[in-house]
């Protein structure tokens, strides 16, 4: 029977003898010691200390907190991830130019849709689906620092559609912008927009003039060849798209003009008249127009006023800052006698004594106006007076202006005996004319029977210092009668009016 070694035994004498050959070379290292160090090659093991294994009870637990897991995808984070409602608002507002949801929304999604969508977004997307007002406030305040929200009905989005289409208005270039910039807005502001104010009309670029060549037919004059085109952009389209227009006020000029200023620049030309004519014709909802700073003459104003004739909803007429004279005051007076207007403005016109004359004719029949405002123009006494009998009888006006008018003291005697019978007016000026002294102490005369003049404005008219001291009186005295009306009318009624048909005295 064969014997039977183990293997075991020539393994571990391998292995003991490589161990003590490691032993025997690791010592040889330590003994050389600095000889070794010295040399061209350091071992790397030498360099390398062993590990420090940390003592302690809780050393296992150290180890296990500084572990870290780090994830294979870079955007992940240890933030809280959002909700599902959150993430659908997300991704409705980046895709609202595309796919505008908003209707379907509850109340409090839809509230933090419009907080979050941005303030570019196309009209066509926003102006008929978007009613919030934070949001077209956004809208305002990032295109126009000052905004004033109260002419514009304390509405934002008011704001927003009429400011916007008064710039379009303001740069559109004839000749050279297309017209659907503006009528394409048309469809999405009509039900918005109520008050236009333009204060600049640009003319059509004007190519310079091509060199005389000597040559010229015998059909066409050189004036004629020369006469410039000035023509502004026409509102007819514009002003008919707008079914609820309201209030219109334009200026015929250009602003910021710099270098570049000629006197045609502010020239409002007979047929840019004859356009705005038809187009107020046209407005029937149109309440209040202003043209002014426009250089509208005697010609010009009787062709708008003569479209304004029996105009169903106009209310008030603004000319002022023109060169309007009497022809023009006639045809004024007699919009009067056709028409509602119950303000009426020529100030800083070319008005005399017979335009003046043809207002008081109107102004006595009338039971409408209750403005009158002939500021800087030059009626004279002739003018004033021929007011101030028409004042006898009117039942109506409450604020009249005539300051700076040359006016003196004629005037003043009949607008003493104004005050004494008219109980509606409420507002005079007279300042800036020639009341003088006597003017003055008529005045006062007239105020001590009047009850219901509440300002009467008499600066710079060469009045005394002790007469505008006492009608001054006579107005406070008046004003604290006319604050106990309001605060208790029924005091104030008359005794048969107190009274009533059911309640007789005894």
């Amino acid at each position: 029977m064969l014997p039977v070694t183990s293997t075991q035994e020539p393994v571990a004498a391998a292995t003991s003898a490589r161990s003590r050959s490691f032993l025997s070379t690791q010592d040889r290292s330590t003994t050389a010691g600095p000889a070794l160090s010295s040399g061209p090659k350091v071992s790397k093991a030498s360099t390398i200390p062993p590990p420090v294994k940390s003592k302690g009870p809780n050393s296992g637990a150290l180890v296990r907190q500084m572990r870290r897991i780090i994830a294979e995808d870079a955007e992940w984070s240890l933030a809280t991830v959002p909700l599902l409602t959150e993430l659908c608002i997300q991704h409705i507002v980046k895709n609202f130019k595309n796919n505008p949801i908003l209707k379907k929304l509850p109340p409090q999604h839809q509230q933090k849709v419009l907080n979050h969508l941005p303030t570019d977004l196309p009209l066509a997307v926003t102006a008929n689906l978007i009613d919030d007002e934070s949001y077209w406030h956004r809208c305002c305040v990032q295109r126009w620092p000052v905004c004033h929200l109260d002419f514009h009905g304390s509405s934002w989005k008011r704001v927003f559609f009429e400011r916007h289409l008064e710039n379009l208005i303001k740069h559109f270039i004839p000749g050279t912008t297309d017209p659907a910039v503006i009528l394409d807005l048309l469809p999405l502001c009509r039900t918005y927009v109520r008050r236009i104010r333009v204060d600049q009309f640009l003319p059509p670029v004007q190519l310079p003039p091509q060199p005389y060549s000597g040559e010229q037919s015998d059909s066409g004059s050189e004036g004629e060849m020369d006469e410039p085109t000035m023509d502004h952009y026409q509102l007819g389209d514009l002003v008919a798209g707008l079914n609820q227009l309201e209030e219109l006020d334009l200026v015929y000029g250009v602003k910021d003009c710099g270098m570049n200023f000629e006197w045609n620049l502010f020239l409002f030309t007979y047929r840019d008249c004859h356009s705005l004519a038809a187009t107020l014709k046209a407005c029937h909802t149109l309440k209040i127009f202003r043209l002014t700073r426009s250089k509208v003459d005697d010609d010009k104003a009787r062709i708008l006023i003569r479209s304004l004739l029996d105009h169903p909803a106009l209310e008030e007429l603004d000319l002022s800052h023109n060169l309007i004279g009497d022809r023009g005051a006639r045809a004024a007076a007699k919009l009067l006698s056709h028409s509602r207007l119950r303000v009426l403005s020529l100030a800083n016109n070319q008005v005399r004594a017979p335009g003046a004359q043809s207002l008081a004719h109107a102004l006595a029949h009338n039971t409408n106006l209750l403005s009158l405002n002939l500021r800087l123009n030059c009626i004279e006494d002739e003018g004033g007076q021929a007011l101030a009998h028409a004042l006898q009888t009117n039942k109506c006006l409450t604020t009249l202006h005539l300051g700076g008018n040359e006016l003196s003291e004629p005037t003043a005697t009949l607008i003493s005996q104004v005050l004494s019978v008219n109980t509606t007016l409420i507002s005079i000026n007279l300042s800036c004319n020639h009341i003088g002294p006597d003017g003055g102490k008529q005045l006062l005369e007239g105020m001590s029977d009047n009850k219901t003049l509440l300002q009467f404005d008499l600066r710079l008219s060469d009045v005394t210092q002790e007469s505008e001291y006492l009608i001054g009186q006579a107005l406070c005295t008046n004003r604290e009668e006319a604050r106990q009306r309001t605060l208790n009318p029924s005091h104030f009624l008359s005794p048969l009016t107190a009274k009533g048909p059911e309640n007789p005295a005894g």
